[in-house]
């Protein structure tokens, strides 16, 4: 077998199981050249491969590298999301699955385009590090059950070889690479289960619904073929999951909501929705409503906080972070309400555009190498359906500058549009199961 046969036979409309399982070795071990590459991703793009193929293309990019084992008293389980704007679930739902008998080795990753990185939010707290040593891995999963940290480089090297080409070869939006490059990370972490938060909306990635849809049977097809018990929820993102967009931001808030000092409702719904889900999955409820229902338990008793606190000590961060976050938290310079430009409702939120803003402000990466900002962003977002006016504003800009903020505040009243409230939408649009 060689490269220019089996990019022949996708061109062709008969990919292999064998053959692209062969040019996810080719990408590891360098047999494929960068032309080879992008000629395959293209041909994929264009012709799509069948589910068997998509499987053994997911398997042989997970097994290109190191496949975690495990050996521990109870299911390892995770969870993966698309990406959003005010996303943080991922820190309250790996505290309260540890809480709950499960370990989450929840490998994560940062910020892409207008979304944010759960690596970057929890780097906004001092001393915390993500660069985690398999060996070191292990010892937290015995010690505290749950951690949140990134991606070596031993894991899945062919995709981490062909992410970069589809990234300069316009080959992106293929649902069957997005749907090998997801799997193939969180499967090589040793997972026996996996919910799957697929966002839809003007926030999301994919925005329409057929699009999400689409993506999310790929997934939980493909995840269920390779060995992992998934299912997969479709949530919306027409508008921020949170109140607040920015890393330092965003970390405050789910420590108000773990705490109970302020919580946000969406952020409880989604992470028992989620929790819930994975939770039947791998045994430990009988059902997904019962998985909810130990989920929410675990943040109204205050465990999980609890939990999370010991997580973010384990991996450097200070002892004391749950009882005094605020003081560790870093913050801005610059805070000053964002205006609407005249009374009214707000009747939608450009939420792309919000990630966007909160980008430009630092908190996300333009390009390569670019550092981020952690304590910029915006808080007290307005809700769809929230009145706003001279004594009502749109949200609170954190910048670093006044010419930033100032940028900030003509960007997010521009993602604000005012009139009708408009319907509720539900959280929760659809589940997605083998």
């Amino acid at each position: 077998m060689d490269a220019r046969t089996v990019i022949e036979s996708i061109r062709d409309g008969h990919a292999t199981p064998a053959g692209v399982a062969w040019f996810a070795g080719g990408l590891a071990d360098g047999t494929v050249t960068d032309a080879q590459a992008g000629a395959f991703a293209m041909a994929v793009l264009l012709k799509g491969i069948s589910e068997e193929a998509r499987v053994a293309l997911t398997r042989a990019m997970r097994d290109s590298g190191d496949v975690l084992a495990w050996d521990l008293p109870g299911p390892v389980i995770d969870k993966h999301s698309t990406g959003g704007v005010g996303d943080s679930i991922s820190l309250l739902l790996a505290p309260a699955l540890a809480e709950c008998g499960a370990f989450v080795p929840m490998v994560s990753g940062r910020g892409l385009g207008h979304t944010g990185g759960t690596l970057d939010k929890l780097e906004s707290i001092p001393g915390y590090r993500v660069d985690t040593p398999e060996d070191r891995l292990r010892d937290l999963m015995r010690q505290v059950g749950c951690a949140i940290v990134s991606a070596s480089s031993r894991i899945a090297p062919a995709d981490k070889r062909l992410y970069a080409i589809r990234d300069v070869t316009g080959t992106v939006e293929s649902v069957d690479l997005i749907t090998a490059s997801i799997l193939s990370k969180k499967l090589a972490a040793g997972l026996g289960a996996l919910v799957l938060d697929v966002k839809v909306g003007s926030g999301a990635f994919l925005p329409s619904t057929a699009q999400a849809q689409a993506l999310a049977r790929a997934l939980v097809d493909t995840a269920n073929g390779a060995g992992c018990r998934t299912s997969a929820l479709i949530t919306d993102m027409d508008r921020p999951l949170a109140l607040t967009a920015g890393n330092a931001l965003e970390v405050a808030e789910v420590m108000d909501t773990l705490t109970g000092k302020a919580p946000t409702p969406r952020l409880i719904d989604l992470t028992c929705a989620l929790g819930g889900e994975v939770l039947a999955q791998c045994g430990i409820a009988a059902t997904a409503t019962e998985g909810e229902g130990r989920i929410r338990a675990t943040l109204d008793s205050g465990a999980a906080a609890e939990r999370f606190g010991r997580m973010v000590a384990a991996q450097g961060g200070p002892a004391d972070f749950v009882t005094r976050y605020a003081s560790h938290l870093p913050k801005a310079p610059v805070i000053r309400d964002v205006p609407a430009p005249r009374a009214g409702t707000v009747a939608s939120i450009d939420t792309h555009a919000v990630g966007t803003a909160v980008v430009h402000l630092g908190g996300g990466r333009l390009k390569g190498g670019d550092v981020i900002d952690p304590r910029v962003g915006f808080s007290a977002l307005a809700e769809p359906g929230a009145a706003v006016g001279p004594d009502a504003p749109l949200a609170i800009v954190h910048a670093a500058d006044d010419a930033g903020a100032a940028r900030a505040i003509e960007a997010l009243q521009e993602a604000y549009l005012l009139g009708k409230a408009p319907e509720p939408r539900a959280l929760v649009q659809d589940r997605i199961a083998p």
